[in-house]
């Protein structure tokens, strides 16, 4: 596929979800091929499942030899590590960790820290020292805050000034399309989600957004014609951008994803084409969008 003009990636936040056989993988598609149709779809994956657990070696190996060498993956340090108190408690699992990814070296984004609704600027230190001990400038980066005191014009200024020190990204968490809309059951297992200001602030060379995108795409046009100006400007100034589409209806987050790189195209960002675009047997545009 080439070089990636205006360095923008888009996926969801998992490949292995059997309800796309049929629409985003095609009719008949066994489990085991999931991650390479997915990576020939779309260009990264958040890759939740090492929040949960650390895949075996020979698993991370098959990661890289199924995927293609400009695919992506944004993984998530293990819960034990970023979930447990203290992050530089658990500075070294973090690094085996690392080392464990190491044969994805070419194929990795940016890792995620998430951090728990518990972990307060109170334990700013902690994390800065963690942060400054990563191996950020290899390995770059991005955390994710949920307690709402860092929300604040204060901690938040303070967390964006530590956070560009180090070249670490910001990850944007945008939960408006499930909380601004009419109650509706579908969304309520989103909803577990923090409801957080969003602040668009770019900290690094890079930034990651997960859109928690509402089951119906009628109502994420708003929010995401603004994602559109955002990242715009950001390819502009050469930020390279890693945006991952979640949904309650997990079924629609491809379409939804695909719809935003459809908007993008209109409005003439340079973002790379994106591959599902050029399978010529692939699903049709019109029953993802149908949602």
């Amino acid at each position: 596929m080439g070089e990636r003009v205006g360095n923008f990636y888009i996926g969801c936040a998992v490949w292995a979800y059997k309800e796309w056989v049929g629409e985003f993988y095609p009719p008949g598609s066994r489990a085991s091929d999931y991650l390479s149709l997915y990576s020939r779809r779309l260009t990264a994956v958040e890759g939740n499942t090492t929040f949960y657990s650390v895949p075996g070696a020979e698993m991370v190996t098959r990661w890289g030899q199924e995927t293609p060498p400009d695919f992506r993956f944004c993984l998530k340090l293990p819960r034990t590590v970023t979930h447990q108190g203290a992050l530089m408690a658990h500075f070294g699992e973090a690094i085996a960790f690392l080392d464990h990814l190491q044969p994805l070296a070419n194929r990795l984004g940016p890792y995620l820290a998430q951090l728990p609704p518990s972990y307060s600027p109170a334990q700013m230190a902690d994390l800065v020292a963690f942060l400054t001990a990563f191996p950020r400038q290899r390995l770059p980066i991005a955390v994710e805050v949920r307690h709402a005191d860092w929300f604040t014009t204060q901690n938040g200024t303070q967390l964006a000034t530590q956070l560009q020190t180090l070249g670490v990204g910001r990850v944007l968490l945008d939960t408006r399309p499930i909380y601004e809309c009419p109650d509706d059951p579908q969304i309520h297992s989103e909803r577990r989600k923090p409801q957080v200001p969003l602040q668009p602030v770019v900290t690094a060379p890079f930034t990651l957004v997960r859109y928690i995108s509402h089951p119906d795409l009628s109502r994420n046009i708003p929010y995401l014609m603004e994602w559109v100006e955002r990242v715009s400007q950001w390819l502009r100034q050469g930020t390279t951008v890693y945006f991952f589409v979640h949904c309650p209806i997990e079924a629609r987050s491809p379409g939804i994803a695909r719809h935003f790189q459809h908007l993008l195209e209109q409005a003439g960002v340079p973002v790379p084409a994106l591959p599902w675009n050029l399978i010529p047997d692939g699903p049709t545009q019109l029953s993802l969008f149908s949602a």
